[in-house]
């Protein structure tokens, strides 16, 4: 017999079990272990035995919700399916934010339009100052089948990721008097009416209301604080803290190279208010 197809079949059998286990976590997570709606109650529809959600906007309201917790570092996870037809005016979200007058915040938004490509908005406000934009092209209809988006946040670095794709980074460069979120921060989505700056100006089309935004997976990686001191969330023993995940790994950077000369289309740092961001002076 040859040792070396067992070991392999074996091999195959442990990874696809794990795969199992993985998808098994990811699956049976209740949206109310992690979250509560906030806003737009009876515009919010669980669904799945509880395992996604459904935000609605009309001209009467939209929807949100946001987690139980709050966070001081973690990878922080949705999969979700924006809303189609005609949605200019349309802004579907995923962010973190602290709860402060100065407050820190890490957004990812979705821009509605007439069809693909889609916008995708990233944000961050640092101590109550935000304009640190960038927009990037989806390569991809965001409304035709759910999408993972994620957001590490450690004190080495934040990076947006699109299907595992990196999109965005913003390095901890405080020795540098560079900003870096330092708050805890809950996790929050929605839906709602932005339309002006989120559809140049294009008016929002009724006719096509209601909006359907939908979100699954709702495990949670995350450093959970009762108190402010974040530096307990800086900690080796949460894995998304290792050394591995202080920068991006050599096929990581490929990507993410590749990202920003494909896709993006928007970046702060080539804008005239440029010069109040030290991070885009190199």
């Amino acid at each position: 017999m040859d040792h070396s197809c067992l070991s392999g079949s074996f091999a195959f059998i442990v990874l696809l079990v794990t795969s199992l286990r993985i998808s098994c976590r990811a699956d049976t997570t209740s949206f109310n272990d992690n979250y509560h709606v906030t806003w737009g109650h009876d515009h919010a529809l669980l669904l799945n035995q509880d395992r996604e959600i459904q935000l609605t906007l009309d001209q009467k309201s939209g929807a949100g919700f946001e987690s139980k917790m709050r966070y001081g570092s973690g990878l922080f996870h949705i999969r979700m399916k924006i809303p189609d037809k005609n949605s200019t005016g349309v802004l579907t979200s995923f962010y973190l934010a602290s709860r402060s007058s100065h407050h820190d915040e890490i957004d990812l938004e979705f821009l509605g339009n007439n069809g693909p490509p889609y916008k995708l908005h990233t944000n961050l406000y640092i101590n109550g100052q935000g304009g640190r934009e960038q927009q990037i092209l989806l390569w991809f209809d965001p409304t035709k089948d759910f999408h993972s988006y994620k957001i590490l946040w450690n004190e080495h670095q934040i990076v947006f990721f699109v299907d595992n794709v990196p999109i965005r980074v913003y390095r901890n460069n405080i020795r540098k008097k560079v900003s870096f979120p330092s708050q805890p921060m809950h996790i929050f989505a929605s839906i709602w009416h932005a339309e002006g700056w989120a559809s140049d100006g294009r008016k929002t089309d009724w006719h096509q209301a209601p909006f359907h935004a939908h979100y699954q997976d709702f495990h949670v990686d995350g450093c959970v604080l009762q108190d402010h001191n974040i530096r307990e969330c800086h900690s080796p023993k949460f894995w998304w803290n290792a050394e591995k995940y202080r920068k991006l790994n050599p096929d990581q950077e490929r990507e993410y190279r590749n990202v920003r000369k494909m896709h993006l289309v928007y970046d702060y740092c080539s804008s005239k208010s440029s010069s109040h961001y030290p991070e885009c002076h190199k």
